[in-house]
Parts: C-alpha cells; structure tokens; sequence
C-alpha cells in the first residue's frame, strides 16, 4: 500500500482521535450544564450557551441529545471545575480548565504532563490576574460604529470594540455575554459569529522564537489533549507557527 497509505491513516487517525476527544469535551460540558439546572436549552442559558459552541465544533447531534438525557435521567456522575495554572516555555503563563470526577487523577496527569515538557505547576492565582475573562465576540455584515450603537442604545457596557479588515470584534465582561449577544441580535438578526465565547484574554504576551520552545509546547498541547478531564488550555503566547499536517 506505500507511504501514501501509511500517511492517510495516520491522518485518519489524528482526526478521529481530535474528533472523540471534542464530543467527550462538550459530553461533559453539556451534562454538567443540564444537571446544574433545566435540562431545557429555552429555559437554562448555561446549557444554551453549550449546545451552541458544541454545533459550532460541529460536534454530532447524536452526543449533545446523549448528554441531556444522561442528565435528565439521574446520572450519579458528578464532575466539578478544576482549573490549573502554570508558566511555560519562555515564561509564558498558562491556564488549563478541567472537569473531573477524580481531582487526584487529574492533577497527576497535568502535573506530569506540565513536566515532561519543561513547564512548571504554580500555585492558585499566580497568572490568572493577569487574563481577563471576557466574553468575546467576532463578526462581519456590520460596522464597529454599528456595533458600539447596538450594545449602546441596549444600555449594555463593553470593555472595547475594534475593527480589522471588515471583521468586529467586541470585548466585555464575562457577565455580559447574553446582553451583548442579544443587543447585536436585535440590530441585526441574521448576523453570524465567528467567535461567539467567553475566554481568558492575556493582558500581555510573548512570542517562542526558540525551536526547542515550540517543540515543548506544541508536545504540551498534545499531552493535554490526551487527557480526557482537560476542556481548555489558555496562554498568552502569539505567532506560534501553524502546525503541519
């Protein structure tokens, strides 16, 4: 069969590995979000919010639907946030989000994973005041000044709203992520996201010029891939080459 073969399979794996572990990411997201309250997306936001960013990664029908009715049918399954935090290569600072059902088990696995790839565990807060946690918006089809007036006349605050190459980008407090969202639905009902999120926003960044930096962290990423309790990962590091296929 040769190389040509040998190479598909290997990307045919790379992406059913990608694929199991977003729908098991958004499984438990979903689930946490139904049995946290309705199991209702019209009646419960927080699961809305999900199901949406879930459809986005085009995470399969069949996986939200599961995750709502494991909900609604009592499971005993109990995961809690964990969320972690460390520096990485080039003092780059790191945040990495978790659910788990075992928090010893998780914290093994980040903590070797963190190790392996010469990254360093640090205490509870030593970056996370230096995020801010907005809740971000990305669009075309409408002007930043158009923008600014939706959330305006809405009596809605946001941090900033910027404008590069025909794309808007409006950045607010976490808090104000359905207000927002709905101030620019009602200027413009068609309007589709690109971005459509609440995330950690670093307040200052650096940049890995180092090959062994980027190799560090580009096998970082992997390892923390392959742990099923990490959700996100978040860091402030910019211009990391693409990675290649």
């Amino acid at each position: 069969m040769g190389r040509a073969h040998e190479v598909r399979a290997a990307s045919m794996a790379k992406t059913a590995a990608a694929k199991s572990k977003l729908n098991n990411k958004y499984s438990r997201s979903i689930y946490v979000a139904a049995k946290s309250g309705i199991p209702d997306p019209e009646l419960n936001l927080a699961l809305k919010h999900e199901i949406e960013k879930a459809k986005r990664e085009q995470v399969n029908a069949d996986t939200i639907k599961r995750a709502i009715e494991k909900a609604k049918g009592g499971s005993m399954e109990s995961y809690f946030p964990v969320r972690y935090e460390g520096f990485g290569p080039n003092n780059s600072m790191l945040i990495i989000e978790c659910l788990t059902d075992n928090e010893n088990r998780t914290l093994t696995a980040v903590k070797t994973a963190l190790s392996k790839c010469g990254c360093k565990l640090g205490v509870a807060g030593c970056v996370r005041h230096m995020f801010n946690y907005y809740a971000v918006f990305s669009f075309e089809g409408m002007s930043d000044e158009e923008a600014l007036e939706a959330v305006m006349m809405a009596d809605v605050e946001v941090e900033d709203v910027l404008s590069e190459d025909g794309v808007v980008t409006i950045y607010a407090e976490s808090s104000k992520y359905n207000d927002v969202k709905q101030a620019l639905l009602a200027a413009k009902s068609d309007l589709t996201f690109l971005e459509d999120l609440t995330t950690y926003v670093p307040q200052t960044t650096v940049e890995l010029t180092d090959e062994k930096d980027i190799s560090q962290f580009s096998r970082l990423q992997t390892m923390l891939d392959d742990i099923d309790d990490v959700q996100d990962l978040f860091h402030n590091i910019v211009n990391l080459p693409a990675e290649e296929e």
